[in-house]
């Protein structure tokens, strides 16, 4: 049986299929050990002794990282280079706040070790790695009591013998290592520095957590396995991603953007802005022909050089607390009230949320939230939120009805502000006009907001899958077997025969990792799965620039010709006549898992019709629709409630949607352009 488990903030989701049918579990996530959550919705839908594979998406690196918990590192790096870490790039990220500083290093000074060495950009040695030296850094790094070590060498991508040497030396200390010319061999020695140390500090935490979710698997049922989501949008053994969990602080949102794109293609729909609104937070991706994968991330103020979904985040969600600043004004997150203690209407929060405003509004039903399992308090939340007013002072001083009703309002247009602004950053400020996207609308909350944010950017259409509020799970399930490797290598475009060595040596890399780790037979063949694919890519920019871009790689006239094209897109201008260098290539290779889509239609091919779907309850200000009674062909108009197990769409006036094919909700605006 294999299950989606997707770990959030808020709920812990789980998807997998039953009897041809796609089933969704949802509970209460345990903050303080995931795994907790997963062991009870595992054993809830899966029969006893009966083998599992557990498809996991994983918050706990991310977790680590903003909450500064992780392992005590050691920074082994070329002597003179010790204050990478502090100096960073120099460049402010708000440049005339003059008190704006970056996150300390997570490593700090005296835990910082040069070692006497010299590499030269083309990888020829310079000063060799003596064995003196070598034993003095093994002392100096026991002295220091390190739970985890990074290495990270001046120029170790072109030759990296010293930093073999020294993770070779450094083993009899019994700690997990992290070197650079395995964990990202590229130039730019800042940003490879942070992402093997952001490595480092994760691994311990990571193996153990993940460590002892692969042994209750083996133990509870033979066969049990664990495959863990990475930011790229591929799996991953989990013992692959406990050795190399910086490649897994965007899981959960990752798998949320392969869910979206995924239902949108099978729609017929394209291209997509993703939105997935949880209780914690908002992820939004822009999605054209295929998944958009970057390595320039930051992370906790972090930067990271590992292939990530380009996905942006925001601290509003269902959970986000609401607030009144000293000057008098209303906010709404980051801060979240998460699983513990959650919302007011859950029963146990005390301070409103995005969620109680929405309950406030008559955009929830009390009765129907989870499917029934769980009812919501109103009148505890009226009467929470009653008290927060008295306490607000003169910017909410209404009392009474009125001034709950001003406030949920203005709960839900501060929040919808933020989520407005990251898909602006991500569409707008990169060149492209939202007019011409889908919005692709999922998590908990995301159908309460998705009208209102496609009005205020003119988005002309908005889908919302079926079980929105598990579909980041619902895309690890379908998420392939994905291996990423790059190397710098500052080539020009008509160096075709360096080129295709690299390329070759980073696939046979690839299949042999792939094979070692039990996906591939040291044939080159998946075991009973369809063979594996190669893609190939490369870093292209204007000789000089100081960023490129990454652009599929055919033939090197076809690469320099789609860089001419992302840069036009993105700036404004290109010039062919400019000479192009190649900084990085890449290889992705992929093995494609079981199809939950063959499955799902058998179990649930249904004859659609054209009449209009009945009113199934008429509590509060809207009539209410329960969606699995819905089929294809049948239209709601607004104002309604759409109401599932684990999420809730609403419709505001000049709202239709209609049920496709798929069981999609296609909701288009019809003439509204203030809709809240």
């Amino acid at each position: 049986m294999r299950i989606g488990v997707d770990s959030g903030g808020t709920f812990t989701d789980c998807v997998y299929l039953q009897d041809g049918a796609l089933r969704v579990k949802k509970v209460f996530s345990t903050p303080r050990d995931p795994s907790r959550a997963i062991v009870r919705a595992v054993e809830e839908v899966a029969a006893a002794g009966a083998p599992v594979e557990i498809l996991h998406g994983t918050t706990v690196g991310t977790n680590t990282l903003l909450e500064r918990k992780g392992a005590r590192v050691v920074f082994v790096t070329t002597a003179g280079f010790e204050d990478t870490l502090a100096i960073g790039r120099q460049a402010r990220p708000r440049l005339y706040d003059l008190l704006v500083s970056p996150p300390e290093p997570l490593v700090p000074s005296e835990r910082r070790l040069g070692v006497v060495e010299r590499t030269a950009p083309d990888g020829s040695i310079l000063l060799r790695l003596s064995a003196r030296e070598l034993a003095r850094l093994v002392k100096a790094a026991a002295v220091a009591g390190p739970e985890s070590m990074a290495i990270s060498l001046l120029f170790s991508f072109a030759n990296p013998v010293h930093e073999r040497a020294i993770a070779g030396a450094l083993e009899r200390l019994g700690v997990p290592i992290s070197a650079s010319h395995r964990v990202l061999p590229e130039f730019r020695e800042y940003e490879r520095a942070s992402t093997v140390v952001v490595n480092a500090y994760l691994a311990p935490r990571m193996a153990g957590y993940l460590g002892g979710l692969e042994r209750w698997a083996k133990v509870r049922a033979a066969g049990g396995a664990v495959y863990v989501m990475q930011s790229s949008g591929g799996i991953t053994r989990a013992g692959v991603a406990a050795r190399e969990p910086v490649r897994t602080v965007l899981s959960g949102p990752a798998g949320g953007v392969v869910g979206a794109h995924a239902v949108a293609r099978r729609a017929g729909i394209a291209p997509i802005i993703s939105f997935d609104m949880g209780g914690t937070s908002t992820d939004v991706s822009l999605v054209e022909d295929a998944l958009r994968i970057t390595g320039e991330s930051v992370v906790a103020g972090f930067p990271v050089g590992v292939p990530m979904l380009d996905i942006h985040t925001v601290g509003a969600g269902g959970g986000s607390l609401a607030r009144i600043d000293a000057g008098g004004a209303l906010r709404v997150g980051p801060e979240s009230a998460g699983a513990d203690p959650g919302p007011i209407c859950y029963g146990r929060g005390e301070l409103p949320t995005v969620t109680d405003a929405n309950l406030l509004l008559g955009r929830l039903d009390p009765e129907f939230f989870l499917g029934g399992e769980m009812r919501l308090d109103l009148e505890r939340t009226r009467r929470f939120f009653r008290q927060f007013l008295k306490r607000a002072g003169t910017g909410f001083s209404r009392s009474g009805p009125a001034g709950v009703q001003a406030l949920t309002e203005g709960i839900v247009r501060v929040a919808n502000a933020s989520m407005e602004k990251a898909i602006r950053v991500i569409s707008i400020e990169r060149g492209h006009d939202p007019r011409e996207f889908t919005l692709v609308s999922f998590g908990g909350a995301g159908g309460l907001h998705a009208c209102a944010l496609a009005a205020a950017l003119r988005i002309p259409r908005v889908l919302v899958p079926q079980h929105p509020g598990a579909l980041s799970a619902l895309g690890i399930l379908l998420s392939d077997a994905v291996k990423d490797y790059s190397r710098t290598v500052m080539l020009q475009p008509g160096d075709t025969a360096r080129l295709a060595r690299h390329f070759a040596e980073l696939e046979r890399r690839g299949q042999q990792d792939l094979a070692r780790e039990g996906l591939l037979t040291p044939a080159g063949r998946p075991p009973r799965r369809p063979p594996c694919s190669v893609i190939r890519s490369a870093d292209l920019r204007y000789a000089g620039q100081g960023y490129e871009f990454n652009v599929p790689w055919e033939s090197a006239a076809q690469a320099v010709e789609a860089f001419h094209r992302a840069h036009q897109l993105r700036y404004g201008y290109s010039d062919s006549s400019r000479p192009v260098e190649i900084v990085n290539v890449r290889v992705r290779l992929t093995i494609p898992q079981p199809s939950v889509w063959a499955a799902r239609e058998r179990a649930q091919r249904r004859v659609g019709s054209s009449r209009a779907a009945p009113v199934m309850q008429a509590r509060g200000c809207h009539p209410i629709f329960r969606r699995d009674r819905l089929r294809p062909g049948d239209r709601v108009s607004g104002p309604a409630v759409i109401t599932e197990y684990s999420a809730t769409t609403f419709l505001p006036p000049g709202f239709a949607a209609r049920v496709d094919k798929r069981q999609n909700l296609v909701i288009a605006d019809f003439g509204l352009r203030n809709a809240e």
